[in-house]
């Protein structure tokens, strides 16, 4: 049974996939951006998630978004900070902390936040001595061409599978010569993250291909541009899209499944949990 070692002696079982919530306290992000950008509606929102089937809360200061622009470290520090210690006073749940700079990822930690979910995969400076520094906390590593300004140019790979394996195996290695344990370590492809239409269906066909890692696949597609690209439905129109997508990453072996939308997930997945794995509850 695969079990992810947290913080405070706690442990989140992914012998079936777990759903992670989308808590954006940013003016613009681009499907929820400004709607709990305040940290009382941040939390509230947050412990609603929990309570439609949420095990862990991804709390983001920063939209990466194709074409965003970079956030001041004073500026996400001051939307996610409250965010994370608002919610850890009301609950024990697992907080991961949507960031890439390493003051935040410290001052999260401190907060109550147990992983960090990093899309620039601990390259910014700084980053791995903070990782390596809590080293009770997991991390994400995504994989992600370019930068967010500039990511949906041109993307290109001599081959998209093997490249991308090739970035994990070199981040890891990065890790673990800090002294990161590998079995702290997730890995997130970057659905959308430099990547055109075709690259994201083939990761999504083929999500499987990662396994060889042997380490947690996160999978975050939900409401992303490659559904409205692929089926001309705005941001609000693309839950059936996400929810196919959230199905296919399970059926695939992906262990934690990031989206917006908690509730319609939840219900997805405990069906095929019931008819696959015979768990009904």
């Amino acid at each position: 049974m695969l079990k992810l070692r947290l913080p405070r002696g706690r442990t989140l079982d992914l012998s079936t996939p777990q759903i992670m919530g989308i808590v954006n306290v940013t003016p613009d992000s681009f499907s929820d951006g400004g709607k709990y950008s305040q940290a009382d509606s941040a939390v509230k929102h947050g412990l609603s998630l929990l309570e439609q089937g949420a095990r862990i809360l991804d709390i983001g200061g920063e939209s990466t978004r194709p074409g965003a622009p970079d956030v001041a470290l004073e500026q996400e520090l001051e939307r996610v900070i409250p965010a994370i210690a608002g919610l850890r006073a009301q609950s024990d749940c697992i907080i991961s902390v949507d960031t890439s700079k390493a003051e935040v990822m410290a001052a999260a930690i401190e907060a109550g936040a147990d992983i960090i979910n990093d899309v620039r995969a601990l390259q910014e400076p700084g980053a791995l001595d903070v990782a390596a520094r809590y080293h009770d906390v997991p991390v994400c590593l995504m994989h992600m061409q370019g930068q967010p300004r500039t990511m949906q140019l041109e993307p290109s790979y001599q081959d998209l599978f093997k490249d991308i394996l090739a970035f994990f195996e070199s981040r890891i290695t990065c890790c673990v010569e800090v002294g990161i344990a590998r079995e702290r370590l997730i890995i997130d492809p970057g659905f959308g993250f430099g990547k055109t239409l075709e690259h994201n269906f083939s990761l999504l066909g083929q999500l499987s291909y990662f396994a060889e890692l042997e380490l947690p696949i996160l999978a975050g597609l939900s409401r992303k541009s490659m559904f409205g690209k692929l089926l001309n439905r705005d941001t609000d129109e693309r839950l059936a899209a996400s929810l196919s997508g959230a199905l296919l990453c399970a059926q695939q072996g992906a262990q934690i499944i990031r989206v917006h939308d908690v509730k319609e997930t939840n219900d997805v997945l405990r069906v095929w949990r019931a008819a696959t794995h015979g768990v009904y509850k």
